[in-house]
């Protein structure tokens, strides 16, 4: 079962500590998915343990502490256990660890965000994980930073994300930023779509551009057919999904819109009961362990999903180290296909036609999802570079390949400290 995973319900375990608190006379600790002040309050108060221990809160926010006992609770840059730079480090090849939302997390003599000597005017184009990171340390720094989006609201990237089941975290993480932006006093222009022209007339020393990604669309016959969507289309609500459903590429967005679209009910992560039923979990603790012959109990949207991939080698074998498995096991458990060895032929009204392994086959879908990575949105950049504004590219629009807000946040958080 998982314990650490984004998609475990805060503080889940902790009522087995209560439960073991009864029967012994030494103080306990509990841990696990313990992340906000609240979180932890709640805990003592049950009397489910005598103390907390929290680890990759710690990471998230070194100022945790400081921050819940001054009442800045809204300040917390919250943990949102998805492992990607701690534990995924850890046992996936001895990296050094750190934390996606704070990569000065275990960096703190390299990456220092002091005060800026020349205070510049810098304008921040995107607001996504790297506009944001970008935006937040610079202004942190003592930039002026006016950062534009031509959405309604900041978030990029996250704003899909948190539509996942099981990663509702994320909503925290926006939070987190919303609250850094109206701190270190930056102007914030949402809906609002700049180009070159405008830039350079607004009189910035340097032009931020964290403009992002596209979804890619791959070059087959019938890929315009009206059964093919855009995963952002669907994460977003804004295409209809049949039953019979194929996802071209199993990355980690593939894996996302799976989960998306198989799943049925309240999300586990913030419904324990759910969560308990979905892992075959008996938190009363009527069998041993609370597990032994306990079956879990699938809730599914009833769809048949086939998840395709190109390469050979095992479908999600690309996820994190510590969580993959838990994405794997869901979707297994609601039926969901996994081919890989695909090449994709055409598209047409009879459905999907691939090679599997140089086999022929016909996949009779409603909809194909396409999940065939992104290609990084430069024009303005391109458009600033030829008129000669200072430019810098961060994020997806630099480097757009296995889309990857923990490296985005990495480098924007980095190129905001020395500027």
């Amino acid at each position: 079962m998982p314990t650490i995973a984004t998609m475990v319900p805060r503080a889940a375990f902790a009522s087995v500590t209560g439960r073991l608190r009864q029967v012994v006379s030494v103080p306990l600790i509990t841990s696990n998915r313990i992340n906000m002040p609240e979180v932890a309050e709640s805990v003592l108060a049950r009397g489910d343990a005598d103390l907390v221990s929290m680890a990759r809160p710690m990471l998230a926010d070194p100022e945790w502490v400081n921050k819940a006992r001054e009442g800045r609770e809204d300040e917390i840059n919250t943990c949102i256990a998805c492992n990607q730079a701690c534990l995924d480090h850890t046992f996936g090849g001895y990296k050094q660890v750190s934390c996606l939302v704070n990569p000065r997390a275990c960096n703190e003599t390299l990456l220092n965000y002091g005060s800026t000597p020349a205070r510049k005017r810098l304008a921040v184009v995107g607001a996504g994980p790297a506009g944001l990171a970008y935006a937040t340390v610079a202004a942190q720094r003592g930039h002026a930073v006016t950062l534009f989006d031509s959405a309604a609201e900041i978030g990029g990237q996250f704003n899909l994300a948190k539509r996942i089941p099981g990663k509702e975290e994320f909503f925290e993480t926006l939070r987190y930023y919303r609250r850094m932006i109206d701190v270190h006093g930056i102007e914030l222009r949402l809906g609002t779509r700049v180009d070159a022209a405008a830039l350079q007339a607004g009189g910035f020393d340097e032009v931020i551009v964290a403009t992002g990604i596209a979804p890619r669309r791959p070059d087959i016959e019938g890929i315009g057919h009206p059964k093919v969507v855009s995963y952002i289309d669907v994460i977003l609500g804004r295409q209809p999904v049949g039953q019979r459903v194929a996802i071209m590429g199993a990355g980690g967005i593939g894996f996302d819109v799976a989960e998306l679209i198989t799943h049925a009910g309240p999300s586990g992560a913030t419904d324990i009961d759910v969560f308990a039923r979905e892992w075959g979990i008996d938190f009363a603790n009527h069998p041993r362990g609370g597990v032994t012959g306990v079956l879990p109990q699938v809730a599914s949207s009833g769809r048949s999903v086939t998840l395709l991939q190109r390469k050979l080698e095992p479908v999600g074998k690309t996820l994190g180290r510590t969580t993959g498995w838990t994405h794997r096991a869901t979707l297994a458990r609601r039926g969901v296909r996994m081919v890989n060895g695909v090449e994709y032929l055409k598209v047409d009204d009879a459905g999907l036609h691939v090679r599997v392994f140089g086999e022929p086959q016909l996949l009779e879908v409603d909809t194909l999802i396409v999940c065939a990575g992104q290609l990084p949105l430069r024009t303005l950049y391109d458009d600033l570079v030829a008129a000669g504004v200072k430019a810098t590219l961060v994020g997806g629009a630099f480097e757009a390949s296995e889309l990857d807000a923990k490296r985005a946040i990495d480098q924007a958080s980095r190129l905001a400290a020395v500027v």
